[in-house]
């Protein structure tokens, strides 16, 4: 039964529109945020419609495309298609949890960075993240700059770490007598 002056999910989600800004990059000289020279997909996972609008709307006027999925089913299905170097997730899926979405990213050939977002966010949750090997977590409700700066240095650490792996091979082949 609704509460007296309660919205229901539904139409929280269809009155969310949050305005649509245009991020210059870099926002200053000293500040830069990383901008990939083409298109890169993100995928978020969460069952909350308005993180998928906010964060479209955030990336809307740059080279980010933003893919939203409700489940790490979903998820799973776009992943197995598309190179995908960030997953921003939800820590509690309605089918698994954020370190299940991290062990399963694991087993990818070219695993994106896991950004864990939460509106229960602290330092308990940070450090097991980090320390399971997660990249970074992010509070709800989002702070624009603040999402814009986590997931452009994840994706400059995924870019600088696949490069640095690319070049590293012709020298471990070399070093094993190939």
């Amino acid at each position: 039964m609704p509460v007296a002056g309660k919205k229901d999910v539904a139409s929280a989600v269809t009155e969310f529109t949050p305005k649509s800004t245009a991020y210059t990059y870099p926002p200053s000289e000293r500040e830069p945020y990383p901008q990939p020279e083409k298109t890169v997909s993100v995928l978020a996972i969460s069952p909350c419609d308005e993180d998928h609008v906010f964060l479209g709307n955030i990336f809307s006027h740059s080279k980010w495309h933003i893919r939203g999925v409700r489940c790490w089913r979903d998820a799973l299905a776009h992943l197995s298609e598309h190179r995908t170097p960030v997953v921003v997730c939800e820590r509690d899926l309605p089918d698994c949890t954020w370190r299940e979405v991290l062990s399963e990213l694991a087993r990818f050939p070219d695993p994106p960075l896991l950004v864990v977002t939460s509106r229960l966010a602290d330092e308990h949750l940070w450090a097991e993240v980090l320390n399971l090997g997660g990249y970074d977590v992010l509070m709800k409700p989002f702070d624009q700059t603040e999402v814009i700066r986590v997931i452009g240095l994840a994706w400059l650490n995924w870019k600088n770490s696949r490069e640095r792996n690319r070049r590293a091979a012709p020298r471990i082949a070399l070093a094993a007598g190939m």
